[in-house]
């Protein structure tokens, strides 16, 4: 892992009287995970979570009532920060009484920076970032009740239906209540690598990594709907590092079995033999490095294949649409 990836996130979470606790609740358990598993690893947590309010308390949508919530912060240091904005009950959002009004003129004094100052929204918090002027030009997307909402406050966004979020860096939207947790589990994925995220997952239950564009079943999350540790062991070993030099019997030293009992373990408990396996997670490596930019070499390289040839057969054999070279670049950060 580089330095970049190693840099704390700090993660401040905006929670108005009836937030919506799902919405803000689900992201904040996979954040802790992820730092969880971070450390078990040897490695420094990357997430510094703030809960902040207009008010000290508040009472959320179900009536808990939370304590001793930090105020809005008006300082922000060098490292990169996400502010989480999350929904409220309701077809629409009330934003004529006081507390959201010092909410929105807060929220308009933000200067939003790709990688550096960026702007997180659950279900209708992106209608509290419309009326703040943040989605202007943008893409974005909200629960289903309240597009035309988002449209009507802010005609010069690119509302986005159908979708579970959608990326314009610095700003992040997701459609609400689960969806949330998609999208942190993709920022995750960005941030700390797919291995923890698909981990992260796993133990938040969640059975399909949901991304920008239709549902689809993360490759790095596929093929792992069993309970065997020792199977879960070598998989986490090969998402993790997929250049290294993988062959059935190494992968067999990780489980602690020999090669042909390796075998049969993937084949009854995750019905692909562990070859196959490899190759799969090696070709989402290279996606998504051909998405953040690398040439097909440079992505072969990453993914640990031995060539283009070698990457540009196993995406044929796979049955991925068009060829690595054709393959747009995502907006990164």
């Amino acid at each position: 892992m580089d330095a970049e990836r190693d840099r704390s996130i700090r993660v401040v979470f905006v929670l108005q009287a009836r937030s919506l606790v799902l919405d803000w609740a689900g992201p904040a358990e996979a954040l802790r995970i992820a730092n969880q598993q971070l450390l078990t690893s040897g490695k420094p947590a990357r997430f510094a979570m703030e809960f902040v309010s207009t008010q000290p308390a508040s009472v959320t949508s179900v009536g808990v009532a939370l304590q001793g919530l930090a105020p809005l912060p008006t300082q922000w240091d060098d490292r990169a920060t996400w502010v989480v904005l999350v929904g409220l009950p309701g077809n629409t959002i009330d934003i004529e009484n006081d507390e959201a009004r010092a909410l929105l003129h807060w929220l308009r004094g933000l200067r939003l920076e790709a990688g550096r100052l960026e702007l997180v929204t659950i279900c209708a918090g992106a209608v509290l970032a419309a009326h703040a002027g943040h989605l202007a030009g943008r893409r974005a997307t909200t629960h289903h009740h309240h597009l035309d909402e988002l449209q009507r406050i802010e005609p010069r966004c690119d509302v986005v239906a159908n979708r579970v979020f959608a990326l314009d860096p610095p700003i992040y939207s997701s459609a609400g209540v689960t969806t949330g947790i998609d999208l942190v589990l993709h920022l995750i994925g960005e941030n700390c690598g797919e291995a923890l995220a698909a981990h992260v997952a796993q133990t938040m239950v969640v059975a399909l990594r949901r991304g920008p564009h239709d549902p689809e079943l993360s490759p790095f999350l596929a093929y792992r709907n069993h309970m065997h540790a020792a199977l879960h062991r070598v998989q986490d070993a090969v998402s993790e590092q997929p250049r290294n030099d993988w062959d059935v019997p190494r992968m067999a030293g990780v489980a602690l079995t020999s090669p042909r009992h390796l075998t049969r373990l993937f084949v009854e408990h995750a019905g692909v033999p562990p070859l196959e396996y490899l190759r799969r997670i090696r070709l989402a490596s290279a996606q998504l490095a051909l998405g953040s930019g690398a040439t097909v070499t440079r992505a072969a390289e990453r993914a640990g294949f031995s060539s283009d040839t070698q990457l540009r057969r196993a995406w044929r054999q796979f049955g991925l649409p068009g060829s690595p070279s054709s393959q747009p670049a995502s907006v990164r950060r």
